[in-house]
């Protein structure tokens, strides 16, 4: 092939993995996000700070729910912050943010994990 002349297969292939990214249940929230995030640059740096973004949320969430229903639950400062339903959130919050810019197809991660547990339900490890 020349190489002055453009792979036009190319092209199409990124566009088709482009648009079957966007085409999914989350395109809503995708969207809003970047309302959200206009003018952010989008490096390896800022998908490390989702990361332990995600950590943060995690523990918040769980420092949340022990407060309330755990081992905590004399813990008053804890008590008095978010819920671990609004922490949940949150944390939803950071996952779709970290699949949009890492162009996740979320939908077809779900249906993966799903039918891992389905199989593991089924034909459990002995």
């Amino acid at each position: 092939m020349n190489q002055n002349i453009p792979d036009k297969s190319a092209k199409k292939k990124t566009l088709q993995s482009s648009q079957k990214y966007y085409d999914t249940p989350f395109r809503g929230y995708f969207n809003i996000l970047s309302e959200i995030d206009k003018g952010k640059r989008y490096s390896q740096e800022f998908g490390s700070i989702l990361i332990l973004s995600l950590v943060e949320e995690v523990g918040e969430m769980a420092r949340a729910y022990l407060a309330e229903h755990g081992r905590k639950s004399s813990n008053l400062a804890a008590q008095h912050d978010e819920s671990y339903e609004e922490e949940l959130g949150d944390l939803l919050v950071t996952i779709l943010r970290f699949a949009r810019i890492k162009k996740i197809n979320l939908d077809e991660r779900l249906m993966y994990s799903l039918e891992k547990v389905r199989k593991r339900q089924t034909n459990p490890k002995t």
